[in-house]
């Protein structure tokens, strides 16, 4: 094993977890080491009570995400979740629409293959997929979540090309998967502009993850029942020391999943999303409390996918 561990070092990857934690130097590019996410904020009025909520809480936010999908939401919905991030100042990341696990896999549904649930099955998925993209993009959009390397590629690709704007972020859902250092090397390489950790990576992995790769990174701070419900409060200090630059994120313990979300649920998703800024707000004390040093980016940070209204 050691010969394996040499090479790894010689090529500039750690050799194994780092049990000695050691403080990332790496920041945002305004010298931040953390922002604050609130997920499954599935439409405008949940995105608007989420806003109140902040207000209320007297807390800063920096990003929301979304899961069903741009294709679950109208024209007017979206530009109106772009109008609402643009005034407030917060990059708004709206999921890619057609999966694996909507769609007629067979794999998906059976218990090995869960895991395949974000992937794009075939060219025609793709393409689905990333119109979810270009059509987000014409509406106002600047940040999506993708969840498959193919997509990833073909993104970065039209970006380049001039097809999609060239200051789109391109989040990676926690759904991708990739849980070493060189895994999510690979996905930095590919065009990813922050990556969700698997809500199960210890401090040490999550900083030999940091040792590898410079984008942000995205960690569950506390997370849904249906990907660990871990809660994780009182270990934010120590992985916004070891794994800046990165975005804390609430998800939420002892929650029904919503997706894809719609009229049917849009009173459960707003008392959802509300209850992940209060937790946030809790967060936030204990980061001040015990981490007073940490820098937070300020709302309206000039790398982030805040939408064109």
């Amino acid at each position: 094993m050691q010969t394996i561990r040499d090479f790894l070092r010689q090529r500039g990857y750690p050799s194994g977890e780092l049990h000695d934690l050691p403080s990332s130097q790496k920041r945002f590019p305004d010298g931040a080491q953390y922002r604050i996410e609130i997920p499954s904020v599935e439409g405008p009025r949940a995105l608007a009570a989420v806003l109140e909520a902040v207000r209320q809480h007297d807390i800063t936010i920096h990003r929301v995400s979304q899961g069903s999908g741009i294709w679950m939401l109208s024209d007017a919905e979206i530009r109106a979740m772009c109008r609402l991030g643009a005034a407030a100042g917060i990059e708004v990341s709206l999921f890619v629409g057609p999966r694996a696990a909507w769609g007629t896999s067979a794999q998906v549904r059976a218990s090995a293959g869960k895991n395949l649930g974000a992937r794009l099955r075939g060219m025609d998925e793709v393409v689905y997929a990333t119109e979810d993209i270009r059509r987000g993009c014409e509406l106002g959009l600047r940040s999506v979540l993708v969840a498959d390397e193919g997509q990833l590629w073909l993104v970065d690709q039209m970006k380049k090309a001039g097809e999609l704007p060239a200051d789109l972020v391109v989040k990676i859902s926690v759904q991708m998967g990739a849980a070493n250092p060189i895994a999510i090397k690979l996905l930095e390489q590919l065009g990813a502009g922050t990556y969700n950790v698997p809500t199960d990576l210890t401090a040490p992995q999550i900083a030999a993850v940091r040792a590898a790769v410079d984008l942000p990174l995205d960690v569950y701070i506390e997370a849904p029942d249906d990907f660990g419900g871990f809660v994780r409060h009182y270990e934010s200090p120590q992985l916004i020391r070891i794994g800046a630059p990165v975005y804390v994120k609430l998800g939420l313990r002892n929650a029904p999943n919503i997706y894809p979300s719609g009229a049917h649920l849009e009173e459960t998703a707003i008392k959802l999303a509300q209850e992940r800024v209060r937790r946030a707000a809790l967060v936030m004390g204990l980061i001040k409390r015990h981490a007073p040093g940490a820098l937070m980016s300020q709302a309206g940070a000039a790398d982030m996918g805040i939408p064109v209204a």
